[in-house]
């Protein structure tokens, strides 16, 4: 039999902590990325099931179709093929009278009949489990981070540079995207927001044919991922000029960014993180322009469970990477935001994104 590797063992010997948590002794993990995460096995199931169980006594299970060709394992596998009950044989090795924790990306399709199947089987939400530790990342995934952080930050740079009279949003983003691919990426962890003039205002605009003109701000939220893990960063910048207020609101930002950023260290409430953030822009009578929580997590994913905002009160921990992206939206006038990746360490944090992050006019 193979062998699991010191790294998957340390991970799930984690998880089996935060099951005893929760009093649980059965998991059934199905988001892919968790299930790499601790087993190393990359498959994406599209519509079929796909199941790493894993158990407090350490007897784990694979649940796997037959159309994916999976490596020799550690653990005990169960294949199954397109015609066969592959809930029923997960059934039947699971414990009835113990409650099983599901993870949150686990298709009703799959679960109701497994609940028809074992009526007195108790579901409980157990997403937290893997969650939390993937929050904390080892020092290979930090590697990758600041790997994929640091093409971000060359490909951030060359954008600013590609900037022309005309030059359209979607031109811009798909400048970007080519960048990635062609320094060996295996492309955005996101699409790649552009943003000019007014559009700025909104958060989450789509790039479209909008030429950049002058007095326009530009607006940049871009990320990359490589070997599986992702960056993401936002830059503002103006073309040719910029309005008094433009400057101003743009140093308001960036003061609110680095106030936030000057806070993070070990067991500081990521609340509070964000209260440093908004309560600055607040004071300045903007505090209704910044509309979303200051940072999200992230990893194998742009966005994963956990962020820094005003409702969430846990601790900052080592290991923890997040980002920190405070934002002005002025509706019918322009938009900024920055934002960078934050690496929690020891005694503080290590800022991901080296790119300047003052105004700066272009053109």
């Amino acid at each position: 039999m193979e062998q699991a590797s010191p790294l998957h063992l340390a991970r799930l010997a984690r998880v089996q902590q935060q099951m005893a948590a929760l009093g649980l002794t059965q998991l059934l993990v199905t988001d892919p990325d968790s299930v790499w995460y601790l087993t190393g096995y990359d498959n994406e199931p599209l519509e079929r099931m796909m199941v790493f169980c894993v158990r407090a006594d350490g007897q784990h299970t694979f649940f796997l179709n037959r159309l994916f060709p999976a490596p020799a394992s550690p653990w005990e596998q169960v294949w199954f093929s397109d015609t066969d009950d592959a809930v029923s044989a997960l059934a039947a090795r699971l414990d009835p009278a113990a409650p099983v924790g599901i993870d949150k990306t686990w298709s009703a399709r799959f679960l109701l009949p497994l609940l028809e199947r074992l009526p007195g089987c108790r579901p409980v939400l157990a997403s937290d489990c893997v969650d939390h530790c993937r929050a904390c990342k080892d020092p290979a995934e930090q590697a990758l981070m600041k790997e994929a952080s640091r093409i971000n930050d060359q490909v951030m740079t060359e954008a600013a540079a590609f900037f022309r009279e005309g030059v359209t949003e979607r031109e811009a983003a798909r400048f970007i995207e080519k960048r990635y691919t062609e320094l060996g990426c295996s492309g955005p962890s996101f699409p790649t927001i552009v943003s000019f003039g007014a559009h700025g205002a909104d958060p989450h605009h789509e790039p479209d044919n909008t030429p950049l003109a002058p007095g326009d701000s530009i607006v940049i939220d871009m990320g990359c991922r490589k070997d599986r893990y992702c960056s993401d960063m936002t830059r503002t910048y103006f073309w040719r000029e910029a309005s008094p207020e433009a400057r101003a609101v743009h140093d308001l930002v960036r003061e609110a960014n680095q106030k936030a950023e000057a806070l993070i260290r070990p067991g500081v409430p990521l609340c509070e993180i964000d209260r440093a953030a908004r309560d600055h822009i607040a004071a300045a009578g903007y505090g209704e322009y910044f509309t979303h929580r200051l940072g999200h997590f992230i990893g194998q994913r742009d966005h994963e469970q956990g962020d820094v905002s005003s409702a969430n009160t846990a601790l900052a921990q080592p290991g923890m990477i997040f980002s920190i992206e405070p934002g002005v939206y002025l509706p019918g006038k322009f938009g900024v935001r920055i934002e960078d990746l934050v690496l929690v360490t020891e005694t503080g944090c290590e800022i991901l994104n080296q790119v300047d992050k003052h105004w700066k006019i272009l053109g």
